[in-house]
């Protein structure tokens, strides 16, 4: 899921020789399995270059990596529940591109049923909101052609070296795609829809269950080669894949914030 030939044309020379180097070095440091580069986060004073790295189980084994330069590079803490509670009540507005910037909000409530008052004060600095923020991207919109991962019985999700990609009549349907992320709608479904499903590969959520619908974009680009899928749900994110051959791979280069106002758009579109 190389994402670099996305990636590369959106830097300058120094960038690009800087992560050649880095990315290399980054992989042995931390004895990735592989490392990729998973996009930008653009701030207000700078940005965030984004590297994933990945261990032997390519789903449960991600580390995330920021960089200001393309050169040092420091990990993301996980983005466990609590974090993603203190990041959601106290993190608005553009990211600044300062990972030591706090975000503070203050909370006043009535103690009991006299005029005493508390205020709660919750902060959260912005390298904790990179790290959520890539969370939630990474579960809502993440992809991956079918078939280009598999599922051990044991679990195991490793890349699929038999893939040879999706046909073109294939890679023009919405259903063909996946979520490289823990699936949702897939144990909602009945025992005789999962009858028909292929375990070691139908593993994840397809694209085309998503809520609300039209979240995608789908085309076919440079002289319907290259199969391209944008989220309008985080917008930014592009996925592309050569039908007929195993090259795919997603990046996001965007300010880090949901389009909140399509499902309102959509909504209003049908009526």
């Amino acid at each position: 899921m190389d994402s670099q030939s996305l990636y590369l044309n959106t830097l300058n020379e120094e960038q690009k020789a800087a992560l050649q180097t880095s990315l290399v070095i980054l992989q042995k440091n931390y004895k990735f399995q592989r490392v990729m580069l998973w996009g930008k986060v653009l701030g207000s004073k700078a940005d965030y270059f984004i590297a994933q790295g990945r261990g032997e189980d390519e789903m449960k084994d991600r580390k995330n990596l920021y960089s200001l330069d393309c050169v040092d590079w420091f990990l993301l803490p996980p983005a466990t529940v609590h974090l993603i509670d203190q990041v959601s009540g106290a993190a608005k507005g553009r990211f600044t591109g300062d990972p030591s910037h706090v975000y503070e909000h203050r909370v006043t409530s009535r103690l009991g049923e006299g005029d005493e008052e508390e205020e709660v004060v919750t902060k959260v600095n912005e390298e904790s909101r990179l790290a959520v923020t890539i969370h939630h991207i990474e579960e809502e919109v993440s992809v991956v052609p079918r078939g280009a991962f598999v599922k051990s019985p044991h679990g195991l999700v490793q890349i699929n070296r038999s893939f040879g990609g999706l046909s073109h009549s294939e890679a023009g349907k919405l259903d063909s795609f996946l979520h490289f992320s823990e699936p949702k709608n897939l144990k909602k479904k009945s025992i005789l829809e999962t009858s028909q499903l292929n375990p070691a590969i139908d593993f994840l959520d397809v694209l085309s269950d998503d809520i609300p619908k039209g979240s995608w974009n789908l085309q076919f680009e440079c002289g319907s080669k290259v199969c391209v899928l944008r989220s309008l749900l985080w917008l930014g994110l592009t996925f592309y894949h050569v039908p007929m051959t195993p090259q795919h791979g997603y990046i996001y280069i965007g300010d880090g914030a949901k389009n909140l106002d399509f499902p309102f758009f959509t909504v209003n579109k049908r009526l």
